[in-house]
């Protein structure tokens, strides 16, 4: 059982930055490949960013690439989202969640192949 606390977000301006942080119980923290997913009003769950266990493979939805970068530390079980250059359209909740399938550098940008899931924290980008 893994559980999942996001922080870091808030109201930003356009063109500002975030970080958020997503903090893992449990002690298999380093065996799960990590992704960030975001929801916007009236839209589905849109995968964001992933990363392996190992931190050595790393995926970006094309929307964000350029703009945020996803990693993990390991040691302090916690997986972060670097967000600059935000955008009015960045205005989402997101979820960090837990995948513990796959090897060192498995990642998925599906939600289905996800476990576990954060309760999800507002991140809002004012124009």
């Amino acid at each position: 059982q893994v559980q999942l606390v996001e922080s870091g977000g808030g109201l930003v301006q356009a063109g500002g930055s975030l970080r958020l942080s997503c903090a893992a119980s449990g002690r298999t923290f380093s065996s799960y490949a990590m992704g960030w997913f975001r929801q916007a009003p009236g839209k589905e769950r849109a995968f964001v960013a992933a990363v392996s266990w190992s931190g050595g493979s790393t995926s970006h939805a094309a929307s964000v690439k350029g703009r945020f970068t996803i990693s993990r530390d390991n040691a302090k079980n916690t997986v972060f989202l670097q967000m600059n250059s935000l955008k009015p359209e960045d205005t989402a909740v997101y979820y960090c969640a837990a995948d513990a399938s796959g090897g060192a550098y498995y990642y998925s940008t599906r939600s289905r192949d996800y476990d576990y899931w954060g309760q999800g924290i507002q991140v809002t980008v004012s124009s």
